[in-house]
């Protein structure tokens, strides 16, 4: 496997105008063919039944698919479930991948950071895609992580772990997420009939990672110290393009258990 993106991304419009009513449900499922054709069927649905009706003035179509394998895939025979602390102060039983390699990994102030790289395709050598994990030293500490991301000016290039060090106990979970909204009244202001939907699929596993989006409308001296990377509660994570810094997509998780 090798990185995909953004090769599937495509965008697309289409017009109904009032006499049309007869062919919403035939339009909304031509919508709906064309974003899971384009994310190789992750993304279904992407318009529900009555989102699209005779007042719905445009549709406007895009999609992004990612695909990607790990520079240095997981050992299966580590993978073992651990419990997963929540913000509830409960715990829920989840299946932890682990390895023994050196990580490039880095402890800050109050988070650790994770870089997974992936493997680069023959059509890829002028790109560089990673996997972040941004994780806060408390149990319930990710809401001021965020803060301080949303807060501090280059946060994300000023934090990137740059060499590879020791790991001591080292674990993620593997999880699969998928979610969904409406944006609709966005364009209430506009006095426009417009449908607006956002779908988002993401999982991880020992191989790699399969991603789709879709919306309508180091040195010497001794023996350096090792890093514990343990991600048994809240984190957030993305996946990012390291030559350009264009991020591809983000997301939290909180109960790895459940897929949405």
């Amino acid at each position: 496997m090798t990185p995909e993106l953004p090769q599937d991304t495509a965008t697309a419009e289409e017009e109904i105008s009032q006499d049309e009513s007869g062919e919403a449900e035939e339009m909304r499922t031509e919508v709906n063919a064309w974003a899971s054709r384009h994310t190789n069927n992750l993304i279904q649905d992407l318009l529900p039944r009555r989102s699209v009706t005779s007042q719905t003035e445009w549709i406007y179509g895009n999609a992004l698919y990612f695909k990607g394998a790990w520079e240095k895939k997981f050992d299966k025979c580590l993978t073992k479930h651990k419990p997963f602390h929540l913000v509830n102060g409960e715990s829920v039983s989840v299946p932890f991948m682990s390895s023994h390699k050196n990580q490039y990994v880095k402890a800050y102030d109050d988070f650790k950071v994770l870089r997974l790289g992936y493997q680069q395709g023959r059509d890829d050598a002028d790109r560089q895609f990673s996997m972040y994990f941004y994780l806060p030293d408390k149990r319930d500490g990710l809401d001021n992580l965020l803060r301080r991301l949303t807060s501090t000016h280059g946060f994300l290039d000023r934090y990137i772990p740059r060499y590879k060090d020791r790991v001591g106990k080292f674990r993620i979970p593997k999880f699969k997420i998928e979610f969904g909204f409406e944006a609709s009244n966005a364009f209430d202001d506009f006095e426009l009939h417009v449908s607006l939907y956002q779908k988002a699929f993401i999982e991880i596993d020992e191989v790699g990672t399969e991603a789709a989006a879709a919306t309508a409308f180091g040195g010497g001296g001794g023996r350096p110290k090792m890093i514990d990377f343990v991600a048994d509660h809240p984190f957030f994570f993305l996946i990012r393009e390291d030559r350009t810094g264009t991020v591809l997509f983000v997301g939290q998780i909180f109960d790895p258990s459940k897929s949405d």
